[in-house]
């Protein structure tokens, strides 16, 4: 079957930057926008929507200036309205020449939101339309509600497009705005409408209420669609948008006739980012992005990788850049726990290895979290063996925190049976604490200690003030990373406890 060629539309710098607190500073929509076109290779950029702030038009125009100088100019959109020609002079004041022109796709929104006729609609939709050519701009439409307005007013819908077919645009663009469609409806609506129009450009914009954003996706394809608007991470109102990740990884692999520009091998990085500067955290279940999406957790399944990789499928994590994990839980069988131990360099003899897998199965019973880099503590405490054991303790340690003073730390450290003693002051407490342990390493050690480079704190969702705390704590020695964990009712304490598992590593 021959090709067809899918333009994709990102636009998580508009409509996912309407996810609820979520607000890009100009430097992140300029960083954000230059790895979507450079690196993901995205077809299309809606970046904004006019009039909405000094800032919002500070980013188009940084945007818009950095597209110039790379001839990706065309490639940059704007959301505009219907609005006299403010939204004119506002793109021209940012430098844009592509303006998405928000308009009424349903005759309920027509008659109840601007208590217009068709007509007197369609008239000013074409003044805009023609106020922007004369400026040098591009014009595409929006159908706001278009979803709805093909279940409730059809006619409206088909007489709006016969007028829309006779202007200069470039692409009309269908959006399902309350996120409301079913798959056949998908299917059938944008097939009735290609139909009728079958030489016009055509984009579906999918949302996930339903969490059929994929789906309807998928469908849209089959029906005839030109173009997808998609996010980073599925942001965006309510449920989010369509997902960027899971669209591509689906036309990959199910739609082999369709072409695309995106390089999926980019996803995660992108994710990532777009991850950290929004505050939008990734659930860990998120297909393609998630933290666990590559992570075995049966026994069983471990055991059917290392015959054969018979619980692998098409989705590989090295496409993404990633790699494949195998959890320790209460369902680890000796086949995770082999697959982990050969990433550390460890090995044990049968015996050794069912009494470490009975412990970990222990642990996870208790719901206590059990990784990899807990592996060698584990194996110590079981096996009590004299080649892994913990030979730096924390013993004794003063936090003081006094209003107008500066945090201070007394530490006691224990190596190898012989204490060492250091005060220090810090920025904070644990930074007092890292002051004074470096103090004893300087002083006792020749080892180098590692940088910390992530420090994130987590408590079980709706628990009160008393919870536990675990901090995880991402350490860089020699250009290796590795991370350890505390647990503990005060967070100063779990990133004590992260710190002397560190210290018992190296």
């Amino acid at each position: 079957m021959a090709s067809r060629k899918i333009e994709i539309m990102d636009t998580t710098l508009r409509d996912g930057e309407q996810t609820s607190g979520v607000s890009f500073s100009v430097s992140e929509k300029l960083t954000i926008a230059k790895l979507l076109l450079e690196e993901l290779k995205v077809d299309r950029l809606e970046i904004a929507s006019a009039r909405v702030s000094k800032g919002e038009l500070e980013a188009v125009q940084k945007i818009t200036n950095w597209a110039s100088e790379n001839n990706l100019l065309e490639k940059i959109e704007v959301l505009t309205f219907v609005d006299g020609g403010k939204s004119i002079d506002w793109m021209l004041s940012s430098g844009a020449k592509v303006q998405n022109l928000l308009t009424k796709g349903s005759l309920n929104h027509l008659t109840h939101q601007l208590k217009k006729t068709p007509a007197e609609h369609f008239s000013d939709i074409k003044a805009n339309i023609e106020l922007a050519a004369k400026n040098n701009i591009k014009t595409n439409v929006y159908l706001e509600d278009w979803s709805n307005g093909m279940r409730n007013s059809k006619e409206y819908v088909f007489e709006y497009l016969d007028f829309l077919t006779t202007q200069n645009i470039e692409r009309i663009l269908l959006p399902d705005t309350l996120g409301v469609l079913t798959p056949i409806e998908t299917y059938n609506f944008i097939e009735e409408v290609h139909q009728k129009y079958p030489n016009t450009h055509i984009d579906f914009h999918g949302h996930n209420d339903y969490d059929l954003g994929v789906a309807n996706v998928m469908e849209a394809i089959k029906a005839g669609v030109n173009g997808l608007h998609l996010t980073i991470n599925g942001m965006g109102e309510r449920a989010g948008n369509a997902p960027m990740a899971s669209v591509i990884a689906v036309i990959n692999d199910f739609l082999k006739e369709i072409e695309i520009s995106v390089n999926e091998t980019a996803l995660n990085k992108v994710s990532k980012l777009v991850e950290t500067f929004s505050g939008f955290r990734i659930p860990v279940n998120k297909p393609v992005v998630g933290a666990n999406v590559f992570t075995q957790t049966a026994g069983i399944h471990a055991d059917g990788d290392n015959k054969n990789n018979l619980y692998f499928n098409d989705l590989m994590p090295e496409r993404f850049g990633r790699k494949r994990k195998y959890a320790l839980g209460k369902t680890s069988g000796k086949a995770n726990i082999q697959k982990n131990l050969q990433d550390l360099g460890l090995s044990l003899n049968d015996e050794e290895l069912k009494k470490v897998t009975q412990r970990i199965i222990e642990l996870g019973d208790k719901k206590e979290v059990v990784s990899q880099e807990d592996l060698p503590y584990i194996i110590s405490d079981v096996l009590d063996s004299d080649t892994i054991e913990k030979c730096v303790v924390v013993e004794n340690y003063v936090l003081g925190h006094a209003k107008g003073m500066k945090p201070s730390t007394t530490l006691q450290l224990k190596v190898e049976g012989i204490q060492y003693e250091a005060h220090a002051q810090g920025d904070g407490q644990f930074d007092a604490f890292m002051n004074a342990l470096k103090k004893l390493y300087k002083i006792h050690s020749k080892k180098e200690l590692p940088k910390l480079i992530d420090y994130a704190v987590r408590i079980p969702p709706g628990s009160n003030s008393d919870a536990l705390c675990e901090t995880i704590i991402t350490w860089e020695l020699v250009e290796k990373e590795f991370i350890t964990r505390g647990l503990d009712s005060d967070q100063t304490v779990s990133a004590i406890k992260a710190t002397e598992k560190m210290l018992n590593i190296i």
